[in-house]
């Protein structure tokens, strides 16, 4: 089976690491193409991957064919690629926006169309995708889509109807915790912590709640509870939080961020 990728940015190659190091794929089974000589040359020697500038070949040679470009891209290069795409070939793509029925009315309604929405952290085998089909695309070429997308972090098939929620919940919310973990950590350096410590105290903080919550299937609500003992010095800080509209705040930023997904 041969996986292709039109696109080698920062997702692409999160997603080709992650596929090659759980030995899912070789790089010999895999093809790019991008727009620079310098980008395939870079991914061909990390990777060992078959690069081109040419995305027709990537598209005629692909059982699997990631579209990982930018969405405003999709009109340009999608038209190109069409007539070069195998019939039985499995097109995957992670543009923020661009719906089934939008890659449909370029490629055709016979086209097996899965839609998927990765984020960042995928970088580091991290990642966290939902992902929707056509009706095309049979449980087991489903099943095998999910495999590769799992190679990377987690990930789940949703119906498409929740694809812009997924993007607000974990496509745009890295950013938010960036923000959060820098906050964090100016409130560290302002009571006399070290710039860099203050950075890693925090980022271990959240990456362990976050690992408490998800490996102890317990409620945040209820976790949160356990630390905050009476008249303590967490209570104080929630207060605080509560008081300046935290909650509210984030409501509001994913539920932003959804809305321009549908809209874009």
């Amino acid at each position: 089976m041969k996986i292709g990728f039109i696109g080698l940015g920062n997702m692409a190659k999160a997603m080709i690491g992650g596929m090659i190091a759980k030995k899912m794929v070789t790089g010999a089974d895999v093809i790019g193409s991008a727009k620079t000589e310098a980008t395939i040359l870079a991914m061909r020697e990390r990777y060992g991957i078959e690069t081109t500038l040419d995305n027709g070949r990537v598209a005629m040679d692909s059982d699997v064919l990631f579209l990982a470009v930018k969405p405003q891209f999709f009109g340009e290069v999608l038209p190109g690629i069409k007539e070069f795409i195998k019939k039985d070939a499995l097109i995957v793509s992670i543009a923020a926006g661009k719906s089934i029925a939008d890659i449909e009315a370029i490629l055709g309604k016979d086209k097996k169309i899965v839609r998927c929405m990765p984020n960042t952290p995928a970088l580091v085998g991290e990642g966290c995708t939902g992902a929707c089909r056509n009706e095309n695309v049979t449980d087991g070429e489903m099943a095998k889509c999910m495999e590769l997308l799992q190679s990377f972090g987690i990930a789940q098939e949703v119906p498409e109807r929740l694809i812009d929620a997924v993007s607000g919940v974990s496509g745009c919310s890295p950013a938010y915790v960036f923000m959060f973990l820098e906050a964090l950590a100016d409130g560290a350096v302002e009571a006399g912590m070290p710039r860099k410590q203050a950075y890693t105290f925090a980022a271990q903080a959240v990456m362990g709640s976050a690992k408490l919550m998800l490996e102890t299937g317990k409620h945040p609500g209820e976790l949160k509870d356990m630390v905050t003992s009476p008249a303590g010095t967490t209570i104080e800080g929630v207060r605080v939080l509560e008081e300046k509209g935290f909650r509210g705040a984030v409501i509001a930023a994913v539920k932003a961020s959804v809305e321009k997904n549908k809209n874009m």
